[in-house]
């Protein structure tokens, strides 16, 4: 048996398999895109084909209790419906970090082929999150506070929970109007309820990216 060792492969050849795995994420990061817009859309679509069935229903009903039973039982669906959105958001933000990451690793290879190239790049070399924030254009100094509820307002999972926790906050005030109560507390019970779906989404966020962001493990992490 031989013991010799095999050649070095030329940096060309390597070259080729990094940039090649590169334009593969790349093409991976553009679907996550398409599929959240599109989950997006399905969503919104849901939710205007909803609101113009219950507009035909109330112009029959005068807004009567045929029309608050049919709107809980149809806006419940929009709910789940928005619910589902969000969570598969948050999946397919935690896959975009996932080849952001993948990325960084490929772009520190080719700094290690080539280290003269380190003034061209913008982006970061190192697969931690602070380094995937940079990539992503966001500050790293950002990074301990990232998940909070002004930051989470501007995402897009965010966005839309922001309209789910509404569709919410609607069931529970027809609830109230069909048991009736006053306008004053079906204001005050459609307040708290946007208020709480609202917080219980922000904190399921919050929680999945603790959960995910700082616990993986990275192989090339930012020197301090």
């Amino acid at each position: 048996m031989s013991t010799e060792m095999p050649p070095p492969r030329p940096q060309s050849e390597a070259l080729q398999i990094l940039a090649t795995e590169h334009w593969s994420l790349l093409a991976t990061r553009a679907l996550t895109y398409t599929e959240s817009l599109g989950r997006v859309s399905m969503f919104l679509g849901v939710l205007s084909g909803a609101v113009i069935a219950l507009a035909l229903i109330a112009q029959a009903d005068h807004f009567g209790p045929t029309f608050i039973a049919i709107a809980i039982f149809m806006l419940a669906i929009v709910f789940f419906v928005g619910v589902a959105t969000v969570r598969r958001l948050m999946m397919l933000n935690f896959d975009d970090f996932r080849w952001v990451v993948g990325m960084n690793r490929l772009r520190h290879k080719y700094l290690e082929l080539h280290p003269e190239l380190e003034p061209n790049f913008i982006t970061s070399q190192y697969d931690d999150l602070p380094g995937a924030l940079e990539t992503l254009g966001l500050s790293p100094a950002s990074a301990p506070t990232l998940g909070t509820v002004f930051h989470g307002a501007v995402t897009l999972p965010g966005m839309v929970s922001v309209i789910v926790a509404a569709v919410g906050a609607a069931i529970a005030g027809l609830a109230a109007v069909g048991f009736g109560a006053p306008t004053l507390v079906v204001v005050v019970v459609g307040a708290l309820a946007f208020a709480a779906a609202l917080a219980v989404m922000f904190w399921s966020g919050r929680r999945s990216f603790r959960g995910y962001g700082p616990s993986y493990q990275p192989r090339f992490p930012t020197p301090k």
